[in-house]
């Protein structure tokens, strides 16, 4: 059952990659649709975030985890390089997590 999911989504996958390059010249979409599609996007990309970002099984994540995704949010907002996004955002959630802030 397994290897039968991951077959299908393998090839619903490399169906989707190959259909970008075929039907490029072929479907002329509006300013609107390419906006929508943006901004699509970015919601789901968002909703990840937050869903990965505020629970841990089947409940809250507690106060330290968002808290982290926060700073590590500033201070890529501010041109951090990566490597110094991700160890602001694991310290400062280790040390709430230290601190007893659940």
């Amino acid at each position: 059952m397994t290897l039968t999911a991951v077959l299908v989504l393998a090839a619903g996958t490399y169906a989707f990659r190959l259909a970008g390059p075929l039907l490029r010249d072929r479907l002329t979409l509006s300013d609107r649709v390419k906006a929508l599609m943006s901004t699509s996007a970015t919601v789901l990309l968002f909703a990840l975030v937050a869903t990965s970002t505020l629970t841990k099984g089947q409940g809250f994540a507690g106060l330290a985890l968002p808290v982290g995704v926060l700073v590590g949010g500033v201070a890529a907002w501010r041109g951090a390089p990566f490597v110094v996004v991700v160890v602001l955002a694991a310290a400062t959630t280790a040390v709430l997590r230290l601190a007893g802030v659940g």
